[in-house]
């Protein structure tokens, strides 16, 4: 249940103002049908925070405990210092001309997510919990919390959001999971 709740927490926080969020957007303008965009974005997330939680997993197989510590938590401060900074979307994304809204969804969030901290994040929660299920569903239910009410809402909601305290938060919470992957008390 931890490994659910904290996966849920970390990737809902950090992607606060992340590209995929801005481009929940752009879809949402441009096709105003939601239920395909968010079915989109549920695939994309599934199958990219499978991936990356697959990798997570086999790096632990690799490591050794005090190794896998130190790795897990100096990425978790890692990705607390991404996280202070803005995202902006992606001067090469996809074109969506001539595919349905579905499959642009999809195509487009996958890409988006590659490398992505959100993505990043996944590896290292899957490294650090032994529930890869947990883990997936965790993120991608993040990723949903973050992105539905965008599609859903839109400028109302984005424009009210204050984005840098968001982001100093998410900047907290991974530096503090950082510290306590490390044992540093």
């Amino acid at each position: 249940m931890e490994a659910l709740l904290v996966s849920i927490g970390v990737v809902a926080l950090a992607e606060m103002g992340d590209k995929t969020q801005l481009l929940s957007l752009v879809l949402a303008a441009r096709f105003r049908r939601p239920v395909p965009i968010v079915l989109g974005i549920l695939a994309a997330t599934l199958l990219n925070h499978a991936l990356a939680g697959a990798v997570g997993a086999w790096i632990t197989t690799l490591l050794g405990p005090g190794v896998m510590r130190w790795v897990l938590g100096l990425s978790f401060v890692a990705m607390g210092i991404w996280a202070l900074v803005p995202d902006e979307p992606s001067p090469g994304a996809p074109s969506l001309r001539g595919r349905g809204i579905f499959a642009a969804t999809f195509v487009a969030f996958f890409l988006a997510e590659m490398g992505d901290k959100t993505q990043v994040a996944t590896v290292a929660l899957a490294a650090k919990f032994s529930a890869l299920g947990a883990v997936v569903a965790g993120t991608t239910l993040g990723m949903l919390l973050a992105n539905v009410p965008v599609v859903l809402l839109g400028d109302r909601l984005t424009s009210r959001i204050p984005l840098r305290p968001v982001r100093v938060l998410a900047a907290l919470v991974f530096v503090i999971l950082g510290v306590a992957a490390i044992g540093v008390r």
